[in-house]
């Protein structure tokens, strides 16, 4: 019987070494498949075409306590009612230092950079990114949980 039968809600990872395991994989009903070799070859690349750009995101990521950090953030997490607002009327940046690098809709879509006039709605997500001290004031300005 496979885990997904068991528990449809529940997010599976696999790890794959060869991509001809990738189809196979997500049809056993993995959420995501992760090519560690392959994401080491196109970050090995990266350093080669791009050097500065892959050593300023490997400081920033590997860093001191002020590492950067990524959130997802849901509208249900930012807000207890049902009334949308805007990424401006939202201003997140002052408040608590984020940036929003990412929405996604309630229909699956992702927006990179969104526009400020794009619309909060129940059901939608934001990416933020932000140091750990910025990160900290979002989940306290907002009281967000983590388990």
């Amino acid at each position: 019987m496979l885990v997904r039968q068991l528990n449809n809600k529940l997010r599976i990872i696999s790890r794959a070494s060869e991509e001809t395991s990738y189809k196979k994989l997500k049809l056993a009903g993995a959420d995501n498949v992760i090519l560690p070799d392959k994401i080491g070859g196109q970050h090995m690349a990266s350093l080669i075409v791009s050097p500065d750009l892959l050593e300023f995101w490997d400081n920033l990521s590997y860093g001191d306590s002020k590492s950067v950090n990524l959130e997802q953030v849901s509208f249900e997490q930012l807000f207890d009612h049902g009334k949308s607002c805007t990424i401006l009327e939202l201003d997140l940046r002052q408040r608590t230092g984020c940036t929003i690098i990412g929405f996604k809709s309630p229909d699956g879509e992702y927006i990179v950079n969104p526009n400020p006039k794009t619309e909060l709605k129940p059901n939608s997500k934001i990416i933020v990114i932000g140091n750990s001290e910025q990160i900290k004031t979002l989940q306290d300005t907002y009281s967000i949980q983590h388990e």
